[in-house]
């Protein structure tokens, strides 16, 4: 696809999120109104609260307004707002279950230049193992407009992870279903599961070409919600090919890697293989350098599906 299609996951965010002033209780939180919110800059004076440059009062912020009636959003904000903010996250916002949606802008390797003290490959593993959080993780524009939608009616704290790499669509089917708790369908196949999410839904496609001269017909499931997570699409899909691999750009400990061997270990034990973060801090470089250096392509998805058809379970 020409590069001229692409877009990131925030842009196309941003742009949806602002036809949601529409709705009484809607309200946008963030620190400053110069940073890169694109139409959200434009909304309503009444529908947009300016919080201090503190993450932590920030997030009290956020649940105040929540407490008294609104579903805030917060955005613009660096995954870093995790780290810094996490206690009043856990005690804020999930605890009591309140309806305030955190998007954050630099998920994964793509603010690489940064380095380690900014880039958070931990972050889904911090929110998923929070009680009462759903997590997200959008791959294309059709997957931000629809998990934003269906965080809009539920019901509960959202964490969703956009980026700043320009992507292509996955499908053309504007009007999927994105509720919390389901996965897409990218390519049907028999002989390896292979699961993805955000921008490695787009290298498995890859590697899948290159399977198929291989006689290796891999099925790619895009788990856009990591919590709740979709087993059910899993197991389905699982008991068919007999062998698995877990594709994410984030740590292999605690995001999808761990929440597919969870689910695979305690009902339907098959091989897997993860292509993921070693159990490390990344260091600076470009986004494409870092997933080059760090094994996040379509060589490593390909390796990985060989070996897990290898073992298969027959």
């Amino acid at each position: 696809m020409d590069d001229r299609t692409k877009t990131c996951t925030w842009n196309d965010f941003c742009e949806h999120l602002a036809s949601f002033a529409v709705d009484e209780d809607f309200i946008l939180v963030a620190q400053e109104m110069d940073i890169g919110l694109g139409p959200l800059k434009n909304l309503p004076e009444e529908k947009v609260f300016l919080s201090s440059v503190s993450d932590p009062n920030m997030i009290l912020n956020a649940a105040g307004l929540a407490l008294n009636g609104k579903k805030p959003w917060i955005v613009g904000v660096s995954s870093k707002i995790l780290s810094r903010s996490y206690s009043e996250i856990r005690e804020s916002l999930a605890l009591p279950s309140l309806s305030v949606r955190i998007a954050v802008p630099d998920g994964g390797l793509s603010c690489g230049e940064e380095g380690a003290s900014r880039i958070m490959t931990e972050d889904i593993t911090l929110m998923r193992a929070m009680p009462n959080m759903s997590v997200a993780v959008p791959s294309d524009r059709n997957s931000v407009r629809g998990i934003a939608d269906a965080a809009r009616r539920l019901e509960g704290p959202v964490y969703i992870r956009l980026g700043q790499t320009p992507l292509s669509q996955l499908n053309d089917d504007p009007d999927g279903d994105f509720s919390f708790g389901g996965a897409r369908l990218l390519r049907e196949g028999t002989s390896v599961t292979v699961c993805t999410c955000g921008i490695m839904g787009h290298q498995a496609l890859k590697a899948a070409d290159i399977l198929d001269q291989q006689g290796i017909d891999i099925e790619i499931l895009d788990f856009y919600s990591l919590k709740p997570f979709p087993e059910q699409a899993l197991l389905a899909s699982v008991r068919r090919t007999g062998c698995c691999v877990a594709a994410e750009e984030h740590s292999c400990i605690g995001g999808l890697c761990s929440a597919t061997a969870e689910c695979l270990s305690t009902t339907y034990p098959v091989p897997v293989r993860f292509v993921a973060i070693d159990d490390q801090f990344v260091h600076s470089g470009t986004p494409d350098e870092l997933r080059e250096y760090f094994g996040l392509t379509w060589k490593e998805i390909v390796n990985a599906a060989a070996q897990a058809w290898a073992l298969r379970r027959r």
